[in-house]
């Protein structure tokens, strides 16, 4: 699976998705894309998995007809993100295109 890290994704955390293939949006250099824009340009691109920690999204932009899945992380904090690994990997795992899932931190 091919994961986009938004902004405030904690990068440590692709250690732990070592199965996938995983990039920033600050190493794509998208960092200054607008949520709708960066939706767009990461299906065009061929990602299949959007992780944030943007927990608005879901209330600023249209989702239902993304084939984006998008998982939210409920936290910034890395040192709690870490408590929860195994259902974040979980919850990768398990998601299907085009779902919205969060994840309580």
């Amino acid at each position: 699976m091919r994961i986009l890290f938004d902004q405030g994704t904690p990068v440590p955390l692709r250690r732990h998705l070592a199965r996938h293939v995983v990039d920033t949006t600050f190493e794509r250099g998208w960092s200054s894309l607008r949520d709708r824009e960066l939706l767009g340009v990461a299906e065009q691109e061929g990602y299949d998995l959007l992780m944030t920690t943007d927990q608005n999204l879901r209330y600023q932009q249209h989702l239902a007809d993304r084939q984006l899945a998008i998982l939210v992380l409920l936290s910034t904090s890395w040192p709690r993100i870490q408590l929860r690994i195994e259902t974040i990997q979980a919850a990768v795992e398990s998601i299907i295109p085009g779902e919205y899932q969060e994840v309580a931190i």
